[in-house]
């Protein structure tokens, strides 16, 4: 029989739908990328914020059509179905079967007895509310040893954490996947070497938050210690990590990065806001001095890092005062990468009862000032790398042959900007992909760069 996948949300959800899809095969399927060639189909949804919950609901009504032709059995799974279980059961009949993240020990099992036998087991009513934190089991070793990687050649992603455990007014995933739950480091070194055997050159090491790795298991944060052991794996020339939240990034942790060439100068900090009044209304463990602080220490060890931030505008009882201080400290901050989201109200949450809602135009007005400015802040950077070489890993090529296209270390896949590399030297192809090539910049737009062969 024939499988189709469709993975929607985070890279950390990407992982467990590439561990079932190595299960598919270990058991005879075969997987197809085209859904009507499927004769079964799997989505994985993301119910993070308002908007991914319309987009894994739409997704399951398009892969329902295929119903129709020749598709026998859809299933869902994922954050969505762990969030909503009953409600999706009631309606969205066309689906055989929804699995519970709470349910992912029994995974293989559900999915049997629907195939072969025709059972569908419901999962058990949500007899905890919304709003109470479960406990959630991981998936084995094998499976992340048995996993297909979907994202090319290059690079794949790595967890080495399940949920989390800081409990932000905000939040939904503490109640979606549980507290946090590190994986043993043996485990973790046993994958990547895995991976670096299968060919894999740069490792995205995730979690929902990997500064608090180890802390549940080993007594104290070991995030350092695993990016030094993973530098150590022969053939990965590429480490990175990502989400680490600020009061846990320790100076060991700057050091690691500091002295080690294969990890990349780059810090995703996902900050949220700058006004003390806010972070503390936000469950936030930081204070505006100790993330300004924190911003000086990185840059003045490693003068040519890549700083990162998530933002979000219109909290509950953000005041006009506050976002103004959140717009200076964007201007004055210089991140070289930021992204923004507008507050989405999230059931079960704590802020979900805060008073004073902003009202939607007010969050997009704050939104778009925000974006702005870091749009000028991003042309400025731009301009300060004309002329210089940068090694590129080159992964692609532009459908007319003019331009090969990569990254380089600074840059992370699906998020950030891209390299054009002119292809006037007509070289091979395959004597340039796959590769790392020096590049010298010749020209700029807002996030990517125009390069040519040094």
């Amino acid at each position: 029989m024939n499988v189709g996948f469709v993975s929607l949300g985070c890279s950390k959800n990407l992982i467990d739908t590439e561990c079932l899809i190595g299960k598919f095969k270990e058991n005879r399927y075969q997987i197809v990328n085209e859904e009507e060639k499927a004769d079964i189909l799997v989505i994985n949804t993301c119910g993070f914020i308002e908007t991914a919950k319309e987009e894994a609901i739409n997704t399951i009504l398009e892969m329902a059509e295929y119903k129709k032709k020749r598709c026998k059995y859809l299933i869902v799974m994922g954050c969505l179905v762990q969030r909503y279980y009953e409600d999706l059961v009631k309606a969205l009949p066309e689906v055989d079967l929804f699995i519970k993240i709470e349910d992912y020990d029994k995974l293989w099992d559900k999915i049997e007895d629907l195939i072969k036998n025709g059972i569908v087991e419901k999962a058990k009513k949500t007899s905890k509310k919304i709003s109470e934190i479960p406990q959630m089991p991981m998936l084995t070793q094998q499976e992340f040893l048995n996993r297909t990687v979907t994202t090319g050649n290059n690079y794949a992603y790595i967890k080495i954490g399940e949920g989390c455990s800081n409990k932000c007014t905000y939040c939904a995933i503490p109640y979606i996947r549980g507290p946090f739950a590190s994986r043993k480091m043996e485990d973790i070194l046993e994958e990547a070497t895995m991976l670096a055997n299968k060919g894999i050159k740069e490792l995205i090491v995730i979690a929902q938050d990997t500064t608090k790795y180890g802390i549940d298991i080993y007594g104290k944060s070991k995030l350092a210690e695993l990016l030094e052991k993973l530098n150590h794996i022969e053939g990965i020339k590429w480490i990175r990590f990502l989400y680490a939240y600020p009061e846990e990034i320790t100076d060991e942790l700057i050091e690691v990065v500091a002295k080690n060439e294969k990890i990349a100068n780059y810090f995703d900090i996902p900050i949220q806001h700058i006004s003390n009044t806010v972070l503390k209304r936000m469950n936030r463990k930081t204070s505006k001095e100790q993330i300004e602080k924190l911003l000086n220490k990185i840059r003045e060890n490693i003068p040519d890092v890549t700083l990162r931030t998530s933002l979000i505008v219109g909290f509950p009882g953000e005041t006009k005062e506050d976002f103004e201080e959140l717009l200076e400290f964007v201007k004055k901050a210089k991140f070289d990468k930021l992204g923004t989201f507008m507050y989405s109200k999230e059931d079960g949450t704590p802020a979900e009862k805060l008073p004073n809602q902003i009202h939607g135009n007010t969050k997009k007005a704050r939104y778009n000032q925000i974006m702005k400015a870091q749009q000028e802040i991003s042309k400025e950077l731009q301009n300060e790398k004309l002329g210089k070489t940068y090694e590129v890993l080159v992964e692609d090529m532009s459908f007319d042959g003019k331009y090969f296209i990569g990254r380089t270390m600074q840059d992370v896949p699906e998020m950030d900007g891209i390299v054009y590399i002119k292809n006037e030297t007509d070289k091979k192809p395959e004597d340039v992909l796959n590769n790392f090539i020096n590049c010298k910049v010749i020209d700029v737009s807002d996030y990517d760069l125009i390069t040519e062969f040094k």
